[in-house]
Protein backbone atom coordinates (compact mmCIF):
# COMPACT_ATOMS: atom_id res chain seq x y z
CA UNK A 1 0.00 0.00 0.00
CA UNK A 2 1.05 3.50 -0.42
CA UNK A 3 0.74 6.07 2.37
CA UNK A 4 0.64 9.54 2.43
CA UNK A 5 0.15 12.90 4.94
CA UNK A 6 -2.44 15.93 3.73
CA UNK A 7 -1.29 19.14 4.90
CA UNK A 8 -4.55 20.46 7.65
CA UNK A 9 -3.06 22.92 9.70
CA UNK A 10 -1.49 20.88 12.57
CA UNK A 11 1.87 19.60 13.03
CA UNK A 12 1.57 15.88 11.94
CA UNK A 13 -1.14 16.57 9.32
CA UNK A 14 -3.72 13.74 8.21
CA UNK A 15 -3.20 9.90 7.12
CA UNK A 16 -4.30 9.35 3.39
CA UNK A 17 -4.37 6.00 1.78
CA UNK A 18 -3.24 6.42 -2.02
CA UNK A 19 -3.60 4.65 -4.90
CA UNK A 20 -0.62 2.16 -7.05
CA UNK A 21 -1.36 4.66 -9.57
CA UNK A 22 -0.99 8.11 -7.85
CA UNK A 23 -4.15 8.83 -9.11
CA UNK A 24 -6.82 9.15 -5.92
CA UNK A 25 -6.68 9.15 -2.42
CA UNK A 26 -8.51 8.45 0.65
CA UNK A 27 -8.56 9.85 3.96
CA UNK A 28 -7.84 7.04 6.73
CA UNK A 29 -9.41 8.60 9.57
CA UNK A 30 -11.64 5.39 9.85
CA UNK A 31 -8.27 3.99 10.80
CA UNK A 32 -5.89 6.37 12.11
CA UNK A 33 -5.14 9.97 11.75
CA UNK A 34 -1.15 10.10 11.71
CA UNK A 35 1.32 7.57 10.31
CA UNK A 36 2.62 7.21 13.14
CA UNK A 37 -0.60 5.82 14.94
CA UNK A 38 0.11 3.30 12.40
CA UNK A 39 3.94 3.07 13.01
CA UNK A 40 3.24 2.51 17.15
CA UNK A 41 0.45 -0.33 16.20
CA UNK A 42 1.67 -1.78 12.68
CA UNK A 43 0.16 -5.32 13.39
CA UNK A 44 -3.42 -4.16 14.21
CA UNK A 45 -3.36 -1.16 12.02
CA UNK A 46 -1.95 -2.03 8.98
CA UNK A 47 -4.01 -5.23 7.80
CA UNK A 48 -7.31 -2.08 7.81
CA UNK A 49 -4.90 0.00 5.96
CA UNK A 50 -4.30 -2.57 3.47
CA UNK A 51 -8.09 -3.49 3.13
CA UNK A 52 -8.59 0.26 2.28
CA UNK A 53 -6.05 -0.14 -0.14
CA UNK A 54 -7.38 -2.71 -1.93
CA UNK A 55 -10.80 -0.67 -2.17
CA UNK A 56 -9.07 2.50 -3.35
CA UNK A 57 -7.42 0.24 -6.15
CA UNK A 58 -10.11 -1.20 -7.17
CA UNK A 59 -12.31 1.58 -7.76
CA UNK A 60 -14.98 0.51 -4.49
CA UNK A 61 -13.86 3.14 -2.21
CA UNK A 62 -16.70 5.89 -1.51
CA UNK A 63 -14.92 8.50 -0.80
CA UNK A 64 -12.08 8.82 -3.19
CA UNK A 65 -10.69 12.11 -4.23
CA UNK A 66 -7.64 13.16 -6.32
CA UNK A 67 -4.89 12.85 -5.22
CA UNK A 68 -2.74 15.95 -5.36
CA UNK A 69 1.45 15.51 -4.20
CA UNK A 70 1.37 19.58 -3.48
CA UNK A 71 -0.83 18.97 -0.57
CA UNK A 72 1.62 16.39 0.81
CA UNK A 73 3.31 17.09 3.83
CA UNK A 74 6.69 14.47 4.39
CA UNK A 75 4.94 11.05 5.17
CA UNK A 76 5.95 11.57 8.66
CA UNK A 77 6.22 15.05 9.12
CA UNK A 78 8.69 14.88 12.69
CA UNK A 79 9.69 11.66 13.41
CA UNK A 80 11.63 9.94 16.30
CA UNK A 81 14.79 9.58 14.86
CA UNK A 82 16.38 10.70 10.99
CA UNK A 83 19.68 8.47 10.54
CA UNK A 84 21.54 9.18 7.70
CA UNK A 85 24.12 6.78 6.40
CA UNK A 86 26.93 7.01 3.56
CA UNK A 87 25.84 3.40 2.18
CA UNK A 88 27.52 4.09 -1.69
CA UNK A 89 30.86 3.67 -1.07
CA UNK A 90 31.26 5.11 -4.69
CA UNK A 91 30.32 8.67 -3.36
CA UNK A 92 32.75 8.45 -0.16
CA UNK A 93 35.84 7.45 -3.49
CA UNK A 94 35.11 9.96 -5.74
CA UNK A 95 34.79 12.71 -3.18
CA UNK A 96 37.81 11.53 -1.37
CA UNK A 97 39.55 11.30 -4.46
CA UNK A 98 38.80 14.52 -5.49
CA UNK A 99 40.76 16.41 -2.72
CA UNK A 100 43.84 13.40 -2.88
CA UNK A 101 42.82 11.43 0.26
CA UNK A 102 42.21 7.89 0.65
CA UNK A 103 38.86 6.08 2.07
CA UNK A 104 40.14 4.39 5.11
CA UNK A 105 39.62 0.34 5.09
CA UNK A 106 37.47 0.16 8.15
CA UNK A 107 34.96 2.51 6.31
CA UNK A 108 34.21 -0.68 3.36
CA UNK A 109 33.51 -2.30 6.80
CA UNK A 110 31.49 -0.06 8.84
CA UNK A 111 28.99 2.25 7.58
CA UNK A 112 29.03 6.17 7.97
CA UNK A 113 25.95 7.64 9.72
CA UNK A 114 24.94 10.94 11.47
CA UNK A 115 21.49 11.69 12.91
CA UNK A 116 20.00 14.96 11.68
CA UNK A 117 17.19 16.84 12.51
CA UNK A 118 13.96 14.78 12.75
CA UNK A 119 11.78 17.81 14.12
CA UNK A 120 10.84 19.97 11.19
CA UNK A 121 10.62 17.97 7.74
CA UNK A 122 9.82 19.21 4.74
CA UNK A 123 7.12 18.15 1.96
CA UNK A 124 8.16 17.39 -1.39
CA UNK A 125 6.21 20.02 -3.32
CA UNK A 126 7.18 22.77 -0.36
CA UNK A 127 10.58 25.17 -0.76
CA UNK A 128 13.66 24.79 -0.02
CA UNK A 129 14.59 27.83 1.70
CA UNK A 130 17.98 28.86 2.52
CA UNK A 131 19.59 31.73 3.63
CA UNK A 132 22.09 32.92 1.75
CA UNK A 133 23.64 31.25 -1.68
CA UNK A 134 27.05 31.64 -0.25
CA UNK A 135 26.44 28.50 2.01
CA UNK A 136 26.52 25.84 -1.45
CA UNK A 137 23.30 24.85 -1.82
CA UNK A 138 23.18 20.98 -3.15
CA UNK A 139 20.10 18.37 -3.36
CA UNK A 140 21.22 15.02 -2.41
CA UNK A 141 18.99 11.91 -3.73
CA UNK A 142 18.63 9.11 -1.84
CA UNK A 143 16.06 6.34 -1.01
CA UNK A 144 15.17 5.76 2.91
CA UNK A 145 13.22 3.23 5.18
CA UNK A 146 10.70 3.97 7.93
CA UNK A 147 11.12 1.19 10.84
CA UNK A 148 8.70 -0.26 13.29
CA UNK A 149 10.80 -1.14 16.82
CA UNK A 150 14.01 -3.23 16.55
CA UNK A 151 15.89 -4.53 19.53
CA UNK A 152 19.25 -3.49 20.29
CA UNK A 153 21.44 -6.35 19.18
CA UNK A 154 19.68 -6.74 16.52
CA UNK A 155 21.11 -8.75 13.12
CA UNK A 156 20.86 -6.99 9.67
CA UNK A 157 18.71 -9.77 8.75
CA UNK A 158 16.79 -9.10 11.84
CA UNK A 159 16.87 -5.57 11.45
CA UNK A 160 15.75 -5.59 7.89
CA UNK A 161 12.14 -7.05 8.80
CA UNK A 162 12.04 -3.93 10.84
CA UNK A 163 11.43 -1.98 7.73
CA UNK A 164 7.66 -0.68 6.98
CA UNK A 165 8.16 1.84 4.23
CA UNK A 166 10.52 3.19 1.60
CA UNK A 167 10.51 7.02 0.42
CA UNK A 168 12.66 9.23 -1.10
CA UNK A 169 14.52 11.69 -0.14
CA UNK A 170 16.49 15.18 -0.26
CA UNK A 171 19.26 15.46 2.03
CA UNK A 172 20.14 18.89 1.48
CA UNK A 173 23.40 19.92 2.25
CA UNK A 174 25.20 23.34 2.61
CA UNK A 175 28.71 22.23 1.52
CA UNK A 176 30.21 25.50 2.41
CA UNK A 177 29.64 25.11 5.83
CA UNK A 178 30.52 21.58 6.30
CA UNK A 179 34.68 21.77 6.10
CA UNK A 180 34.76 24.22 9.39
CA UNK A 181 31.81 22.01 11.25
CA UNK A 182 33.90 18.26 10.39
CA UNK A 183 36.81 20.52 11.88
CA UNK A 184 35.61 20.37 14.60
CA UNK A 185 34.77 16.72 15.13
CA UNK A 186 31.77 16.46 15.92
CA UNK A 187 29.97 16.02 13.29
CA UNK A 188 27.25 17.78 10.91
CA UNK A 189 24.77 20.35 12.31
CA UNK A 190 24.18 23.87 10.62
CA UNK A 191 24.96 22.28 7.40
CA UNK A 192 22.21 19.94 7.59
CA UNK A 193 19.14 21.74 7.03
CA UNK A 194 15.72 20.53 6.74
CA UNK A 195 15.15 17.37 4.72
CA UNK A 196 12.19 16.20 2.44
CA UNK A 197 10.90 13.37 1.76
CA UNK A 198 8.71 12.05 -1.46
CA UNK A 199 4.65 12.54 -1.79
CA UNK A 200 4.24 8.73 -0.53
CA UNK A 201 6.14 6.57 1.39
CA UNK A 202 5.08 2.36 0.03
CA UNK A 203 4.85 -0.86 1.86
CA UNK A 204 8.10 -2.80 0.40
CA UNK A 205 5.27 -5.27 -1.48
CA UNK A 206 4.69 -2.35 -3.80
CA UNK A 207 8.15 -2.98 -5.41
CA UNK A 208 8.39 -6.37 -6.18
CA UNK A 209 10.88 -8.18 -6.82
CA UNK A 210 12.83 -4.74 -7.50
CA UNK A 211 13.31 -4.78 -3.40
CA UNK A 212 15.59 -7.73 -2.75
CA UNK A 213 18.35 -8.05 -0.19
CA UNK A 214 17.44 -4.99 1.52
CA UNK A 215 18.20 -3.03 -1.84
CA UNK A 216 15.40 -0.97 -4.31
CA UNK A 217 16.77 -1.97 -7.67
CA UNK A 218 15.03 0.77 -9.74
CA UNK A 219 16.76 4.04 -11.43
CA UNK A 220 17.34 7.08 -9.37
CA UNK A 221 16.24 10.19 -11.36
CA UNK A 222 17.63 13.77 -10.80
CA UNK A 223 16.73 16.92 -12.66
CA UNK A 224 17.94 19.87 -11.85
CA UNK A 225 16.75 23.28 -13.62
CA UNK A 226 15.06 20.78 -16.16
CA UNK A 227 17.94 18.92 -17.25
CA UNK A 228 18.26 15.26 -16.11
CA UNK A 229 21.59 14.99 -14.13
CA UNK A 230 21.21 11.94 -12.63
CA UNK A 231 19.70 8.21 -13.65
CA UNK A 232 21.49 6.09 -11.05
CA UNK A 233 20.83 2.83 -10.75
CA UNK A 234 19.67 2.34 -6.66
CA UNK A 235 21.00 -1.82 -6.30
CA UNK A 236 24.05 -3.06 -7.28
CA UNK A 237 26.51 -0.16 -6.01
CA UNK A 238 24.86 0.38 -2.21
CA UNK A 239 27.71 -1.01 -0.28
CA UNK A 240 25.59 -1.81 3.05
CA UNK A 241 22.16 -2.60 2.54
CA UNK A 242 19.43 -0.98 4.77
CA UNK A 243 18.98 -4.11 7.14
CA UNK A 244 22.74 -3.03 7.90
CA UNK A 245 22.43 -0.16 8.32
CA UNK A 246 19.49 -0.50 10.88
CA UNK A 247 22.01 -2.86 12.62
CA UNK A 248 24.36 -0.44 12.92
CA UNK A 249 22.21 2.10 14.87
CA UNK A 250 21.46 -0.93 17.18
CA UNK A 251 24.47 -1.96 18.26
CA UNK A 252 24.25 0.00 21.47
CA UNK A 253 20.60 1.10 21.60
CA UNK A 254 17.34 0.19 20.61
CA UNK A 255 15.61 1.47 17.31
CA UNK A 256 11.77 2.71 18.14
CA UNK A 257 8.88 3.16 15.48
CA UNK A 258 9.24 5.94 13.31
CA UNK A 259 12.59 5.85 12.83
CA UNK A 260 14.19 7.06 9.59
CA UNK A 261 17.16 5.62 7.85
CA UNK A 262 18.61 6.76 4.61
CA UNK A 263 21.11 5.43 2.45
CA UNK A 264 23.33 8.15 1.42
CA UNK A 265 23.91 9.68 -2.07
CA UNK A 266 22.89 7.16 -4.71
CA UNK A 267 25.58 7.18 -6.63
CA UNK A 268 27.38 4.58 -9.44
CA UNK A 269 30.73 3.98 -10.23
CA UNK A 270 32.96 5.07 -13.78
CA UNK A 271 32.85 3.44 -17.48
CA UNK A 272 36.26 2.95 -17.97
CA UNK A 273 37.52 2.51 -21.85
CA UNK A 274 39.91 0.62 -23.38
CA UNK A 275 42.29 3.70 -22.54
CA UNK A 276 41.84 4.00 -19.08
CA UNK A 277 39.48 6.68 -19.92
CA UNK A 278 36.61 7.30 -17.09
CA UNK A 279 33.19 8.55 -17.88
CA UNK A 280 29.91 8.91 -15.95
CA UNK A 281 26.91 7.88 -18.07
CA UNK A 282 24.65 7.37 -15.59
CA UNK A 283 25.45 10.88 -14.00
CA UNK A 284 25.04 12.19 -10.00
CA UNK A 285 22.76 12.68 -7.35
CA UNK A 286 24.35 15.81 -5.85
CA UNK A 287 26.23 18.50 -7.45
CA UNK A 288 29.37 17.57 -4.70
CA UNK A 289 29.82 14.48 -6.51
CA UNK A 290 29.86 16.52 -10.14
CA UNK A 291 32.32 18.74 -8.89
CA UNK A 292 34.52 15.74 -7.67
CA UNK A 293 34.32 14.40 -11.25
CA UNK A 294 35.09 17.07 -12.57
CA UNK A 295 37.75 17.53 -10.77
CA UNK A 296 39.47 14.46 -11.50
CA UNK A 297 39.10 14.78 -14.69
CA UNK A 298 40.01 18.56 -15.37
CA UNK A 299 42.15 19.48 -11.98
CA UNK A 300 39.05 21.51 -11.00
CA UNK A 301 35.38 21.78 -10.42
CA UNK A 302 33.42 24.01 -13.19
CA UNK A 303 29.82 23.50 -11.69
CA UNK A 304 28.07 25.56 -9.39
CA UNK A 305 25.93 25.00 -6.30
CA UNK A 306 22.61 26.09 -6.49
CA UNK A 307 21.09 29.34 -6.79
CA UNK A 308 17.68 30.54 -5.70
CA UNK A 309 14.84 29.82 -7.85
CA UNK A 310 16.30 26.82 -9.24
CA UNK A 311 14.34 23.44 -9.07
CA UNK A 312 15.12 20.29 -8.32
CA UNK A 313 13.21 17.36 -9.35
CA UNK A 314 13.69 13.76 -7.62
CA UNK A 315 11.61 10.76 -9.00
CA UNK A 316 11.63 6.75 -9.23
CA UNK A 317 9.59 4.78 -11.80
CA UNK A 318 8.95 1.16 -11.54
CA UNK A 319 9.38 -1.23 -14.40
CA UNK A 320 5.99 -0.55 -15.51
CA UNK A 321 7.10 3.05 -16.24
CA UNK A 322 4.99 4.59 -13.52
CA UNK A 323 6.20 6.36 -10.71
CA UNK A 324 6.84 4.64 -7.73
CA UNK A 325 6.94 7.61 -4.56
CA UNK A 326 5.68 10.69 -6.26
CA UNK A 327 8.16 13.41 -7.07
CA UNK A 328 9.62 15.57 -5.21
CA UNK A 329 10.05 18.77 -6.71
CA UNK A 330 11.26 22.05 -5.08
CA UNK A 331 12.19 25.37 -5.66
CA UNK A 332 15.47 26.90 -4.43
CA UNK A 333 14.52 29.96 -2.37
CA UNK A 334 15.61 32.79 -0.09
CA UNK A 335 14.81 33.19 3.81
CA UNK A 336 15.62 35.45 6.19
CA UNK A 337 17.17 33.91 9.25
CA UNK A 338 14.88 34.06 12.40
CA UNK A 339 11.57 34.08 10.54
CA UNK A 340 8.86 32.25 12.28
CA UNK A 341 8.22 28.93 10.90
CA UNK A 342 4.80 29.57 9.57
CA UNK A 343 5.87 32.65 7.68
CA UNK A 344 6.14 32.52 3.65
CA UNK A 345 9.87 33.15 3.19
CA UNK A 346 10.38 36.68 1.33
CA UNK A 347 12.26 37.76 -1.68
CA UNK A 348 14.45 40.31 -0.25
CA UNK A 349 16.39 38.70 2.87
Amino acid sequence: MKLATYKDGSRDGQLVVVSRDLSTAHYATGVAQKLQQVLDDWNFLAPQLQDLSVALNSGKARHAFPFDPAQCMAPLPRAYQWADGSAYLNHVELVRAARGAEVPASFYEDPLMYQGGSDDFIGPCDPVVVPSEDFGIDFEAEIAVVTGDVPMGASPEQALEGVRLLMLANDVSLRHLIPAELAKGFGFFQSKPATSFSPVAVTPDELGEAWQGGRVHLTLQSTWNGRRVGMCDAGPDMTFHFGQLIAHICRTRHVRAGTIVGSGTVSNPPVVADDGRKTWPKGYSCIAEKRAIETILDGQPGTGFMKFGDTIRIEMKGRDGQSVFGAIDQTIVSGRPGAHADETPGDDA
